[in-house]
């Protein structure tokens, strides 16, 4: 199974829900995956982390986004902010979720190969 590797780029709690339910997914039936959180998009796992649509997911039966940072990492995920988006949202390595590794753009693009599929949420 080619790897699914995502960047999200912007701080939208959504789009970093949908790149995590995939991400996961794709780690659930055995392939590799992989979440770049890019600039802004690092504020995103700020402590609390909390998503303006929390409420209508648990509502549903949905995990928050909390959950799904939890629940994907324990899948495998790798997931990993931008270093220059920590310094942005005025972050460092003790304030991230347990797993979220540091690196940065050409650090993930060496890591994405030419089978893998890249995309942008």
């Amino acid at each position: 199974m080619r790897e699914l590797r995502i960047v999200v780029a912007t701080a939208e709690a959504e789009r970093l829900r949908g790149a995590l339910v995939m991400a996961a997914a794709q780690a659930a039936l055995g392939g590799g995956a992989a979440v770049f959180l890019q600039q802004d998009a690092v504020g995103l796992l700020r402590a609390p982390m909390t998503a303006p649509q929390d409420e209508a997911h648990r509502a549903a039966g949905l995990p928050s986004l909390a959950m799904l940072v939890e629940d994907a990492a324990a899948l495998g995920v790798a997931l990993t902010v931008c270093q220059s988006g920590l310094a942005l949202c005025g972050l460092a390595a003790p304030d991230l979720p347990p797993g979220v590794g540091i690196g940065g753009p050409i650090g993930f693009l060496q890591a994405t190969d030419d089978q893998a599929r890249l995309l942008f949420a």
